[in-house]
């Protein structure tokens, strides 16, 4: 079984924002593999289980807030028993310019207090990440924190489909290949939309 988290925080306020793009591509692939409202609780997190054509796989968004994500994902691990090669945390990545995608593992957090938590409560680094680009605040004086709690811009909310539509086609294909054959794939041009 394949687990993906998607990063983000609850509630109305936060639904639109550069850091719950990680929600937000839980919500699309649960759209796209036809199970949007079979979300339940467990573990402080909303999850929902489908199985694709090769493989079963949970989908989870933690409901602890962004800084608490392992409180959700460390349980989960456990009962479903799922390996760390299984892992797969969807997250906002400021390093990275919006409308491009990175896959990593074995990697620190970056910053990113979600992945901190899932590191210190996992007490491992070795699982898979994708990360999202949100870009990065438009001057060096306007803080991190408040960039990744606005709403995208009108144009990047013209663009987040197609974004969306990509990281729900890569995470396809680590389901079906893993992850270094999904690097190898994404970690290029094809990980990138044309704006």
């Amino acid at each position: 079984m394949k687990m993906i988290v998607g990063l983000g925080n609850p509630g109305p306020k936060y639904l639109m924002t550069r850091h719950n793009v990680g929600f937000m591509v839980i919500d699309s692939l649960a759209h796209r593999w036809n199970c949007p409202s079979d979300f339940r609780e467990d573990k402080k997190a909303l999850v929902t289980k489908i199985k694709t054509s090769n493989e079963d796989v949970l989908l989870v968004k933690p409901q602890t807030f962004m800084n608490l994500s392992g409180e959700s994902v460390q349980p989960l691990m456990n009962f479903y028993k799922i390996e760390l090669k299984d892992l797969l945390v969807v997250h906002d990545e400021v390093d990275l310019p919006f409308g491009q995608l990175r896959f990593v593992i074995n990697r620190g957090h970056g910053g990113q207090n979600g992945v901190r938590n899932i590191h210190d409560r996992l007490g491992s680094k070795a699982y898979g990440r994708l990360r999202l680009g949100v870009g990065s605040p438009p001057h060096p004086d306007f803080s991190v924190a408040d960039y990744v709690l606005q709403a995208y811009s009108k144009s990047e909310q013209s663009h987040l489909p197609d974004v969306l539509s990509l990281a729900c086609e890569a995470i396809e294909f680590f389901v079906d290949n893993g992850l270094e054959k999904t690097a190898n794939e994404y970690n290029s041009a094809k990980g990138t939309i044309n704006l």
